[in-house]
This record gives structure tokens, C-alpha cells and sequence, in this order.
């Protein structure tokens, strides 16, 4: 079954409460007969690092917002929920969101992982707007997933912000996307769903010949090509880090 909007599939989309990215990027990054209805996660929790345990916790509350929508895929647009329940706790969440869901689930932190293998990517380098403790976390993270990560860059957040990622801007993330040169790495993610990170990747797609991706590029492509009921692969990714498709409504949207 269809929706006017998404003839070609229709996406939930998880986004954490104070994010201001997720929506934006996702309506730049999807093709224009595919659709997304978002709900938010919410946590009373205290802390950020609280509140990430906590989206996971109330994952299959979360998802019974979209009751009875006719989705194709479910996106899980957090990464740092991912680094500190770790990878056996995520793929059991995933595994159950889809058995009762019968629509594929798509985790941030999964997505990036199905980008480095389409890559065919094992050296890894993390430009990261987390605090440290995060950032570490998101190491740990990776290596658990396989990967060696040969380089970290921080981003600098910026003062008297609302939220220290999410008041970030594109320029910051570019700046410090810099910093990979010479790294040596097969592959580079710009970290956090709430970094805006459409422009640096568009101006530099590849450092030193290592792709550029970041968690919302990778979440997009995946959740497109699990509407589509296609395979990762990494012909279309590599096109999908160029701009193929998106570009224009970037423009569009920035001009």
C-alpha cells in the first residue's frame, strides 16, 4: 500500500527530542515519490548519556507512534545510543523492532558500518562532536563492529549553545574534517545525527582518497535502498556521497 507522498516508500524516522538535523537532512537526502513521517524520542533523564540508554529502552514504545502507517523501513536516526548500549544490545533491538514490525529497522551506527563494508573500508577515521567520554564510547563501538580507527578529529562545539552538537554548523564540521589529511584511513564518518554535514561532504567527498560519509548520509542511503529492497553496494554509495540525486534539493533548500 502507497500514500499519496510516498508512492515509492514511506519512512518512520526516530529522531532524538532536541535535534534539529535529522528532518532537514532526510528531507534533502530522500528521493522526491519517497516520503517520512517522524516521531521524536523523548527521555526525562538528566544527562545526555542517560537519555540515549533511555531512546533504546523505550524503543518499542517509540515505534508505536506511527501505529498503523503503511512504512517500508523504520530509520534510527542515533548514533549515540548505539556506542553506549553497544552492538549485541542493538542487533537484539533490531531484531525484535522487525519481527513485530515486519519492516526493515535501520540504525544509524548499523548504517554506517553497511557504508565502510561497501566500501570495503577496515581503517576508519572519526571527526567527532561528542565529549570525550562519548567519543571514546564511539571508538569502542567500531572496533566491536571490526573496524580500526587509525584517526580522531574533534570538533570544537561552540559556547552558550542550546545543545553542544546541535548548535553546530557546517563550517565547524568542515574545519575539522580537514584534519584527516594524512591520516591514512580508508574511510572517514563525520559523527552525530545532529551535526549538519550535507555541505562539508559535498565540497569534500574523499580526504586523501578516503570517502567522506557521515551518520545522516549513511542513514539515508540505507534507508533508501531498504525502501527500494535493494543491496548495499558500493557503486551507489559512492554516487550517493557525489551528490547523485541530492545535490539539486540541496541548492534548493541553502540557496
Amino acid at each position: 500500500m502507497s500514500v499519496e507522498y510516498g508512492a515509492e516508500g514511506l519512512l518512520g524516522v526516530l529522531t532524538p527530542q532536541a535535534n534539529t538535523t535529522v528532518e532537514p537532512e532526510l528531507a534533502i537526502l530522500l528521493p522526491p515519490r519517497m516520503a517520512m513521517l517522524n516521531a521524536r524520542l523523548t527521555s526525562p533523564k538528566a544527562t545526555i548519556a542517560e537519555r540515549l540508554v533511555d531512546y533504546v529502552d523505550g524503543l518499542d514504545a517509540a515505534v508505536t507512534q506511527f501505529a498503523n502507517a503503511p512504512l517500508g523501513a523504520i530509520a534510527f536516526a542515533c548514533t549515540g545510543a548505539s556506542y553506549l548500549v553497544g552492538a549485541p544490545a542493538e542487533d537484539a533491538a533490531v531484531a525484535r523492532i522487525e519481527a513485530r514490525r515486519g519492516v526493515p529497522f535501520v540504525t544509524a551506527a548499523r548504517a554506517v558500518c553497511d557504508a565502510f563494508q561497501a566500501l570495503g573500508a577496515r581503517r576508519i577515521g572519526l571527526v567527532s562532536p561528542y565529549p570525550p567520554d562519548l567519543t571514546e564510547a564511539s571508538a569502542t563501538y567500531w572496533a566491536s563492529r571490526g573496524f580500526t580507527v587509525g584517526r580522531i578529529v574533534a570538533v570544537a562545539a561552540p559556547a552558550a549553545a542550546f545543545h553542544p552538537i546541535y548548535a553546530m554548523s557546517a563550517g565547524g564540521a568542515a574545519e575539522a574534517l580537514s584534519g584527516m589529511v594524512g591520516a591514512g584511513v580508508e574511510a572517514i564518518v563525520m559523527l552525530g545525527t545532529g551535526m549538519p554535514t550535507l555541505k562539508p561532504i559535498l565540497d569534500h567527498p574523499a580526504v586523501d582518497g578516503a570517502p567522506v560519509i557521515s551518520c545522516m548520509t549513511a542513514l539515508g542511503w540505507r534507508s533508501v535502498t531498504a525502501l527500494r529492497g535493494d543491496a548495499p553496494d558500493g557503486a551507489t554509495l559512492r554516487r550517493w556521497i557525489a551528490g547523485e540525486g541530492w545535490r539539486e534539493r540541496y541548492a534548493q533548500r541553502m540557496g
